[in-house]
């Protein structure tokens, strides 16, 4: 999977859509799909794109992950299960608990999650290389963190688990007949330990994924606020344990003269510049004018 990152308004749609048509061009099957609530690589390519494939160009097919479809898909999961793992909610008004879980920290972070696994189970397959527009930085980092810090979450509500069934173990080893005890008393037997254990290894996959699997690439411009972003990107990327590999300079003027202090702060970076349209891109062969030859050349040797 190749990530293109970067705040907002800095080419991202534009460098990931011309990748993904040169890659094309030179025989790789490609996916591109749009991350970003805010759509608009439909409109780069002049095409209607959905949640599912949609054919571009020859070895080229685009989507836009419909993310309320992936929230509402989120939470019916979070219903299904909570309902089988604990019988006690049916005295609960579980309905109004996930009408405001739909609206809690983190359920849109998780729903892009969820979104990228299936795109990389359902597609990995058919395609060479699949080609990730990120939304701004700030979402784009929190679904990066969720493996990572969800991990840590589960690993210690499965320790407690463990201590609960330890506990209850125990209690009927004195009371044999306690009712209110009745339930399974091993790991292997347990389902909520089952469930947290299956959660911990599907978020470990999702971290390896983007840690020795993907390739991150950050787009910034050539002014101050974008790079200082890119910097903060490369810095968290580097505390979550992932990698960046390059970086764009979308807009250089030209693209020969890389600013000093982008070539100092990224000095062990390649760095691959596109120059500035004023028109815009749009289309194939607006695409096809950008050029990415450094970016994909770097991506072949990765």
């Amino acid at each position: 999977m190749v990530f293109f990152l970067g705040k907002g308004g800095v080419g991202k749609t534009t460098l990931s859509s011309a990748t993904a048509c040169a890659l094309a061009r030179q025989g790789r099957r490609v996916l591109i799909a749009s991350l970003d609530p805010a759509h608009n690589l439909g409109d780069v390519f002049e095409a209607r794109l959905t949640n599912e494939p949609t054919h571009l160009a020859e070895r080229l097919d685009g989507l836009e992950v419909d993310i309320p479809h992936w929230v509402a898909r989120y939470l019916e999961q979070s219903r299904v299960e909570i309902k089988a793992n604990y019988a006690y909610t049916m005295s609960l008004n579980l309905d109004g608990f996930l009408d405001i879980l739909k609206y809690a920290p983190g359920t849109e972070e998780y729903a892009v999650l969820w979104a990228i696994e299936h795109i990389h189970q359902a597609y990995a397959g058919a395609y060479d290389l699949l080609v990730l527009d990120t939304p701004p930085t700030a979402l784009t980092l929190r679904f990066l963190a969720m493996p990572s810090l969800s991990i840590l979450w589960v690993r210690e509500l499965a320790k407690m688990r463990e201590r609960i069934l330890q506990k209850r173990t125990t209690l009927l080893k004195v009371n044999p007949d306690a009712a209110v005890l009745k339930g399974a008393t091993g790991k292997k037997e347990d389902r909520v330990y089952g469930k947290l254990s299956s959660i911990q290894e599907r978020l470990r996959r999702l971290h390896d994924l983007f840690a020795r699997e993907s390739y991150l690439t950050v787009v910034l411009n050539p002014d101050e606020l974008s790079l200082m972003e890119s910097l903060r990107i490369r810095e968290e990327l580097n505390r979550l344990g992932l990698t960046l590999r390059s970086v764009c300079l979308n807009k250089a003027i030209p693209t020969a003269a890389l600013p000093g202090n982008l070539t100092e702060r990224f000095r062990d970076f390649p760095i691959f510049p596109s120059d500035f349209r004023l028109e815009g891109v749009h289309g194939l062969e607006g695409l096809g004018q950008v050029d990415v030859s450094g970016l994909t050349g770097h991506l072949q040797e990765a």
